[in-house]
């Protein structure tokens, strides 16, 4: 697919990698072209490939201050890794004393390739020790006191020069003091792969025995690295072969990344001739963005302090939005920024801001923005722009207000909205017409973006109702009534006290209007003893068929039932539950439920039923009651506690097997297009992400006349669509997750024809 036009791309993700340095690409470029002999061997092209590996070394030396000590090219840091670990468990199993406990510590802000290493060897050389987490404070310094305690029975400790995820650097002479105080002989490494070019090292003056860095965090390519050992420091090849590296790393060198490397090493020695920028210079530059993004999003909260922290690292998070939402954002925008979480509703947290005891929505929201040194005033004035870009187009999601623009610039609001925390749900019901709205189940932590769409899209709440006493987190509906319905009578769940009676099959119901729908309450119990069912439809007399969708809470899931070993649950009032709302509701009606573990969306009855036993046998009459409460309770027993931060409110009964979608690439969706007009494109990003797309110009000529229809509406744009279930659907989105994410809840849900973009927009330019 080709674009129409093009905005360029702002990288900001540097601590992930960095994109080789002109300079250094030429270097390697020409090492390919012309000095492309083997090191070792004698002839002439050989030797100017040898002398080319040796400057390179001796930059890196003097650079480093490595003094006497040696310095050993590698693949990258994770060798290195490898390297000074194997290097130093081998010596120390040598002193180890029988019956003598022994730890190995590894600071707990470390890169998993630290731990895991630590483990793999030890477990591999049969090291009966401890690997023991050293502690941090909430500025990310580790624990010295626990250091000074454990150091003394330590066979090795691992400390991080830079923290990869915050930019927080350790105060290696003070920690250096603590160490050797307490062991004078402990092997030390120290992961310095973000230190390179942002922090003074002079490793001969200190006491660190390994030292592992890597090319491609600092403009070489990937593939390259190298390792400092103390010359005092034991050493055991970790590569055997050949005897490259005077023996001490086999295997042909890497040329191309040598001459890179030598380059990067010239500008760092030399800063007058450098694109590298100073200390100062990169203070000013983390002022600016951070600037930027206050003004942006001015309730940020910045997740380290930047007084003990590298310049060129900003992590931070805004209240009210995911991880995954402010991802999408940026890249929508064309910035690059890195974020913990997956496309999935089980929330992927940061173990770096977990360890500094940091509240769990910062470390479940975090974003980290990353630069280099090699960074100019051009290219953060361009990131501050398009910064604001980005955040002024939230408006369009109404997820922040802007007075500056009409109301009429909003995307409008027309019918039901799922808005998520965690596996968490919250379900929005907008009357256009008579500007009111119904909110079911509020989260607290959405609290905020709740009173800002409401006041965005000038909608008056006329309930605001839990479906059950949640378990698993504090309803935000009191804060909510407060502010919006102050002089509303209602119940513990916030059913309005005011509501109409109706009579129904006989039996007396309680409904409230909206528009021209109605509200019909349902009491369901099972899950909780207070348990009730919202059941929004055109016309009361006629449920089976009008009902557009049922609020069932915990009552029925996605792939589940909800639990009944709560205090206040039943599992045989669940059992007439169910039949209950069958018999109101029929087995197609759309159910929208309080969670969403698998990120299905919604369901039906008949649905679940397929893959559901349990709840096909109920609503066949093939068991009795006191047969379901025996099954039930089989499924309870077996029940996981808890998600990630959030307790488990559904007894799973089946495994949620994801289908088999039809996948186009860009080449073969171009074809079809082309060949067929039924073919529908259905964009599922939100609005603020499909509305940057179209304003920088961004969009495709195939995707320009795609319908877009965001993932929080999903679900109302299935119960309008449920008549027209066979026409070719694809599903786009920014990277292909969540378009088949997508796809596999609306095949479920008896969508016969549908596809997807593999890659999304990302692979499609």
């Amino acid at each position: 697919m080709s674009q129409t036009a093009s905005l360029s791309q702002i990288y900001l993700d540097a601590n992930a990698t960095t994109p080789v340095l002109p300079q250094a690409a030429q270097a390697a470029m020409t090492a390919m072209k012309e000095i492309f002999g083997n090191p070792s061997s004698s002839h002439i092209t050989g030797l100017q490939a040898k002398n080319l590996m040796e400057q390179t070394r001796q930059r890196a030396k003097v650079l480093l201050g490595t003094g006497k000590g040696k310095l050993i090219f590698t693949s990258g840091a994770t060798e290195g890794i490898q390297t000074g670990i194997l290097s130093g468990l081998i010596k120390a199993r040598e002193n180890i004393e029988p019956g003598k406990q022994y730890s190995i510590l590894y600071g707990a802000t470390e890169h998993k390739a630290v731990p895991n290493s630590l483990e793999h060897w030890s477990n591999i050389l049969g090291i009966d020790a401890e690997i023991k987490a050293i502690p941090v404070d909430n500025l990310g310094n580790l624990d010295l006191e626990f250091i000074a305690r454990e150091v003394p029975n330590a066979l090795m400790i691992c400390t991080m020069a830079v923290n990869n995820e915050t930019g927080v650097y350790q105060d290696l002479k003070q920690l250096e003091l603590t160490i050797r105080n307490h062991n004078a002989d402990v092997f030390w490494l120290v992961d310095c792969v973000q230190a390179l070019g942002k922090r003074p090292l002079k490793l001969s003056e200190t006491s660190i025995d390994y030292a592992p860095f890597s090319g491609h965090k600092l403009y070489a390519p990937k593939g390259i690295g190298f390792i400092y050992i103390r010359d005092s420091a034991p050493f055991t090849p970790f590569i055997a072969g050949g005897g490259q590296e005077g023996g001490l790393r086999s295997g042909t060198e890497n040329l191309p990344g040598f001459a890179a490397l030598n380059v990067i090493f010239e500008m760092l020695l030399d800063q007058k001739n450098s694109c590298f920028s100073t200390a100062e210079t990169l203070e000013q530059y983390r002022q600016q963005l951070a600037s930027s993004l206050t003004a942006a999003f001015p309730e940020i909260v910045f997740n380290h302090s930047f007084k003990n922290s590298v310049a060129t690292t900003l992590n931070f998070a805004v209240p009210g939005f995911s991880s995954k939402e402010l991802m999408d954002l940026f890249d929508a925008a064309n910035i690059r920024v890195s974020s913990g979480s997956a496309c999935s509703s089980k929330v992927t947290r940061s173990f770096v801001l977990d360890a500094m005891g940091l509240p769990a929505w910062q470390s479940e929201s975090a974003i980290r923005l990353s630069f280099g040194p090699a960074m100019t005033q051009t290219e953060v004035d361009a990131a501050c722009d398009r910064i604001q870009l980005a955040a002024s187009a939230l408006t369009h999601s109404c997820l922040m207000l802007d007075d500056t623009q009409l109301n009429d610039d909003k995307t409008p609001l027309d019918g039901l909205v799922q808005l998520r925390g965690g596996a968490s749900c919250t379900w929005i019901y907008a009357d256009q017409q008579t500007k009111q709205a119904l909110i079911i189940d509020p989260l607290p932590e959405l609290e905020q973006r709740i009173n800002t769409l409401l006041e965005c899209q000038q909608l008056a709440p006329i309930a605001i109702i839990d479906t059950h006493g949640h378990a698993d987190h504090i309803s935000g509906r009191v804060a909510l009534a407060q502010k919006h319905l102050k002089h509303q009578q209602c119940d513990h769940l916030g059913w309005p006290k005011s509501s109409e009676q109706i009579q129904l099959d006989g039996a007396q119901l309680h409904m409230i209007k909206l528009g021209e729908l109605s509200l019909v309450k349902v009491t369901s119990p099972g899950h909780t003893d207070d348990s009730i069912s919202l059941l929004l439809t055109t016309d009361i007399t006629k449920l089976k068929s009008t009902t557009r969708f049922a609020f069932c809470g915990d009552t029925v899931l996605m792939g589940s039932l909800g639990r009944t070993n709560f205090d206040s649950s039943s599992s045989s009032k669940m059992f007439h539950s169910l039949k209950r709302l069958e018999q109101l509701i029929g087995r197609n009606t759309l159910l929208c439920a309080s969670h969403d573990y698998n990120n299905e969306f919604t369901t039906t009855l008949m649905a679940e039923m397929m893959r559901n036993s349990l709840l096909h046998d109920v609503l066949k009459g093939q068991i009795t009651e006191s047969q379901f409460v025996s099954r039930k309770a089989n499924l309870d027993a077996n029940l996981n506690d808890e998600v990630g931060t959030e307790i488990m409110c559904g007894a799973y009964t089946s495994d949620c097997h994801k289908l088999a979608i039809k996948e186009y690439d860009a080449t073969s969706l171009k074809q079809e297009l082309g060949q067929s007009n039924k073919v529908k494109l259905v964009d599922i990003r939100e609005p603020h992400e499909y509305a940057l797309q179209h304003s920088l110009g961004m969009e495709t000529a195939e995707t320009s006349s795609s319908i877009n229809v965001p993932m929080t509406r999903l679900v109302q744009f299935i119960q309008e669509h449920q008549a027209d279930k066979t026409s070719e659907w694809v599903l786009v989105c920014r990277s292909g997750s969540r378009s088949l994410v997508v796809a596999q809840a609306m095949q479920r849900l008896g969508f016969s024809n549908i596809a997807h973009l593999k890659g999304g927009y990302a692979l499609s330019s």
